[in-house]
């Protein structure tokens, strides 16, 4: 039972903490590691295939840091210290409730202002000129989205590969999150790092898709994760957000602005229009989800 002792307890400390400051976040030390890396083998002069090349080569010096873990011995007395505290490093589901919640505050006090300001904070999509309704779906979109990324992901890893199989997904995500955009400095550069992460998510996410099928309007989310997964640009976000929409009956998607260039998304997931009581109602969604897989993993690991 230590597996399910380690995650509640890690569980526990992230919602009554949330996440280190910036500071002192493991994720920004590797972030800047990972900037020394593509500092010495990115450029612009490489042909296509070079910069693929050296992408890959720069995910496996930037994930390095990850196999100190499997040098520790199988189990030791600070064992447990150790499985805790990187899973609390990891993980972030209060903070994902707390960005939501703030946009949702801005927007019950009418304020539009505040709340882009708050919505910016969690999408990459420009959100100067964005309506309520914009904010509403955006919000709702990355409340879906990043529950996948940052709460249950890191979880099934940690269930399979413990603490190595966290920190190994957690780091891949950050690299994909910094590389793999689809514009010239990347495209090529930040191939592996996508691909990789893609690989990482590809089951995790498609069960968290089935577990917001399962706590919401089953029929309309398994019918909307079949017919529109495939319309969206992410192989993983695809089934996350589809059905995560069609379990709360809310129509999201629809034309975004990124790098000052309008991009037409397509509409997904049910056909009411988001309200702000619909943030809230995405972020009981996440946390019915994380109460399941918690069960769920307690009870595999009891019979074990």
């Amino acid at each position: 039972m230590l597996l399910t002792f380690s995650i509640l307890l890690a569980v526990t400390i992230d919602l009554w903490l949330g996440e280190p400051r910036n500071a002192y976040h493991p994720l920004v030390a590797f972030g800047k590691w990972a900037g020394v890396v593509e500092k010495r083998l990115s450029s612009s002069r490489q042909t296509a295939f070079r910069q693929r090349i050296y992408g890959s080569v720069a995910v496996l010096l930037a994930l390095m840091p990850c196999l100190l873990l499997l040098i520790l011995p199988a189990w030791t007395p600070l064992q447990i210290v150790v499985d805790v505290v990187i899973l609390y490093f990891c993980i972030a589901a209060r903070s994902l409730q707390e960005h939501a919640l703030a946009v949702h505050a801005a927007l019950l006090g009418n304020d539009l202002s505040l709340a882009r300001q708050q919505v910016g904070k969690i999408v990459s999509r420009q959100t100067a000129a964005m309506t309520e309704a914009d904010v509403r779906r955006a919000t709702i979109e990355s409340v879906l989205e990043n529950g996948a990324d940052a709460v249950f992901a890191p979880l099934f890893w940690f269930v399979v590969l413990g603490p190595f199989g966290a920190l190994l997904y957690r780091f891949s995500n950050t690299l994909d999150a910094m590389w793999g955009y689809k514009n010239q400095r990347y495209l090529h550069f930040g191939w592996a790092a996508a691909r990789f992460d893609d690989v990482l998510n590809w089951l995790p996410a498609r069960l968290t898709a089935l577990s917001y099928a399962l706590l919401g309007n089953t029929a309309a989310a398994i019918n909307a994760w079949r017919t529109q997964a495939g319309l969206l640009d992410s192989p993983n976000a695809g089934p996350v957000m589809t059905a995560g929409g069609g379990a709360l009956m809310l129509q999201l998607g629809g034309p975004a602005c990124y790098q000052g260039q309008m991009k037409q998304k397509p509409w997904f997931g049910g056909g009411q229009l988001p309200e702000d009581r619909d943030i809230f109602r995405a972020c009981k969604l996440i946390q019915r989800t994380l109460l399941i897989w918690l069960l769920v993993i307690g009870l595999g690991d009891a019979i074990a």
